[in-house]
């Protein structure tokens, strides 16, 4: 199974761009996911691929094609840029810029918005660290943060994001 590292995902990214630069237009993504972990807060090395919604162009079939290139070029398997995860996505959230290159720019959600993500997966090991991670980013009382991570958690799993966020919060800040 491929990973990648800090690295390549800038140099794929950039390649992205400057395809998408050759023809004529700029590619928006949003990052999700590991890619997240990797390139904006250094807490892992690599992530199996990068989870994204496309912002534009509005045809995804587009950014696929061009990514398709990239993984040609480079070796890598077609589904290293994959826009399935955007299905996980609810509500919108104030977005940062984390990458640009010619031809391309990549935001994040906020990390309320990544926490609820990672907390309705809760899937291994990986997601509780992330979830850890962006907890410590998230200032406030326990029912604060709560209140600002429940907009973005996915139908029908509130109640375990809840559990999780509870366990969480009570490993970093021990029990109110």
């Amino acid at each position: 199974m491929a990973t990648f590292t800090r690295e390549q995902i800038v140099g794929g990214l950039t390649r992205l761009g400057q395809l998408a630069q050759g023809q004529g237009r700029t590619v928006e993504l949003l990052l999700l996911g590991g890619g997240v972990m990797v390139l904006v807060f250094g807490t892992r090395q690599s992530t199996r691929d990068l989870d994204v919604a496309v912002v534009e162009p509005r045809n995804a079939a587009e950014v696929r094609g061009l990514a398709k290139i990239v993984a040609e070029e480079r070796g890598w398997p077609e589904n290293w840029l994959s826009d399935a995860a955007k299905g996980y996505v609810v509500g919108h959230s104030d977005e940062a810029t984390i990458f640009t290159a010619p031809g391309i720019k990549v935001r994040r959600p906020a990390f309320e918005q990544l926490l609820a993500m990672k907390l309705c997966a809760w899937r291994d090991d990986v997601d509780i660290a992330d979830a850890r991670r962006l907890l410590q980013e998230v200032a406030g009382r326990r029912d604060e943060v709560w209140q600002r991570v429940v907009p973005y958690l996915q139908p029908g799993r509130e109640l375990k994001a809840k559990y999780a966020f509870d366990d969480l919060w009570e490993d970093l800040h021990g029990p109110d």
